[in-house]
Parts: structure tokens; sequence; C-alpha cells
């Protein structure tokens, strides 16, 4: 297991700098450090979302038994993708601070914040993210590895899906970074976020509530009173940023769709575990 965890630990980060260089340095693109940074963050958090779903497919489609299977992937997978999360803290922060020192040139009067000032600023702008982050790490990950004694993998390969809604949110950003977010693909992009973000974070609690209803042969809503209070308070706990967030991009997408053209997507209307 600790070797998966030292994979992970290497990957995620590995494969940021690769990303980064690479942009840099290919002729035909020649990407600034900033432009780099950010693009290659997207990156990142997309192939990881890619894995996640995939490794969630594969997981739920062998579990027969919903409660009792199991299947080698969720721990595995877990244990390599907690070193994400941890790296997904740094990176979100290198984008905000670029992108003010971005903002400090364009602003003849301001001069680009300090490192400690940017930390500060970042933390209370991105608070629910950096918490999702930290909850993630600190509290899912020994509940998922250890407290379920090998119990639900369904359920887990389940929660792995979720990732399905994230490469289409780190390109609603990519092209929000280079001002297309008026173009068709944008648009196009904006509508697939807001159904797969739906789909697969909104949606995805009471699925589960109805699956293991039918499981246990009773109403769906009587299963909130059928199991533990453990069970409610973390969905309710994971879900109640979901319908924030999902709140927030309805928001973004009613503005692009309706707005008039130098409207823009809030920063935070893009955001997504």
């Amino acid at each position: 297991m600790l070797s998966i965890l030292a994979a992970g630990s290497v990957f995620f980060p590995g494969l940021f700098l690769l990303s980064k260089q690479c942009l840099k340095r290919i002729p035909a693109l020649r990407w600034s450090e900033r432009d780099a940074v950010i693009v290659s963050a997207r990156l990142v958090s997309s192939v990881q979302a890619v894995m996640a779903t995939s490794a969630g497919y594969i997981i739920a489609s062998s579990c027969e038994d919903i409660i009792e299977d199991q299947h080698w992937l969720t721990c595995a997978y877990i244990m390599f993708a907690v070193p994400y999360f941890v790296y997904d803290i740094y990176a979100m922060f290198m984008c905000y601070w670029y992108k003010l020192q971005v903002k400090g040139h364009e602003e003849a009067s301001a001069a680009p914040k300090p490192m400690t000032s940017a930390l500060t600023s970042y933390l209370r702008r991105e608070f629910l993210m950096v918490l999702h982050h930290v909850v993630m790490v600190t509290v899912c990950f020994p509940v998922s590895v250890f407290w379920r004694q090998g119990k639900g993998d369904y359920f887990q390969g389940i929660m792995f899906m979720a990732e399905l809604s994230t490469p289409s949110v780190c390109l609603g950003k990519i092209l929000i970074q280079y001002k297309k977010q008026h173009t068709l693909l944008h648009k196009v992009n904006g509508a697939l976020m807001l159904i797969t973000f739906f789909i697969c974070r909104v949606l995805l609690f009471p699925y589960l509530y109805y699956v293991y209803g039918r499981y246990a042969s009773i109403p769906f809503y009587k299963v909130p009173l059928a199991v533990s209070w453990h069970f409610n308070l973390g969905a309710g706990m994971l879900m109640a940023p979901q319908l924030y967030w999902f709140f927030l991009i309805c928001r973004g997408a009613l503005r692009l769709f309706t707005g008039p053209s130098r409207a823009q997507r809030p920063h935070a209307s893009t955001a997504a575990a």
C-alpha cells in the first residue's frame, strides 16, 4: 500500500512539472510560465478525473452485491489518489499567485502582493475548495480505507465516477483564461458541464440512497432512517458543497446565455472537487 501511495506522490506532481516544461518548450506554443502553470494544473486535474471515473466504472460494474463484494482496485486507487488532493492545493495556489502577478502588472497603481499576503487571500477566496481537499485526505481517506472494513466497494466506485464532470470544468477555466467564453465551444462545454455536474455530483447521493433502499427492500424515503447517522452526516457534508457549486454554475450559465457579451462567469462557478 505504501508503494501505491508513493507512486501517487510522484505521479501527480511529476505530471504537472512535465506538462509545464513541455508547454514552455514546444516551439509552436512557447507559453509563458503563468500560462504553462495554469494549463498544466487543469491537465493534471483532468487526467485524475479520467482515471477516477474509469476506476469507478470498473469497480461498480464488478460488484453484484453492493455491500459485500470487493474489488482490489478500490483501496488501490484511493491510496494512489490521496496525494493528488495535497498536490492540488499547491497547484491551485500557484494558479492564483500567477493570476495576481498579471493583475498587478495590468493595474499601474497596484503592486503584486507578497507571497504571504497572496496565501492569505487564496485561503480566503478558495476556502471551501481547500476545506474539501483537506477533508478528503483527513476524513474520507481513513474512512474509505480502514473504517469501511472492505464493505461497500460499489458505493465507493460510484463516488469515484463523480469526477466525470471535472474535465469540462477544467476546459471551461482554460477557455475563460484565454477570453474564449463567448465561443460556441465554451457554450457547448458549459452545457456539458451543467449536465454532468448535476448527474454525477448532485444526483449522486439520492441515487446511492435509492440503490441501498432497493437492496434492503425498503422505500426510498425510509432509507435515511434505516442507515446509521454517520452515513447521513457524511452524505450531507459531502453533498452541501456540491449544491453550492452547482448553484454557482447555474448562475454563471444563466449569465453566459442571457447576459451581455462582456459578462464573464465568476471564477468560483467552475470550482469542483
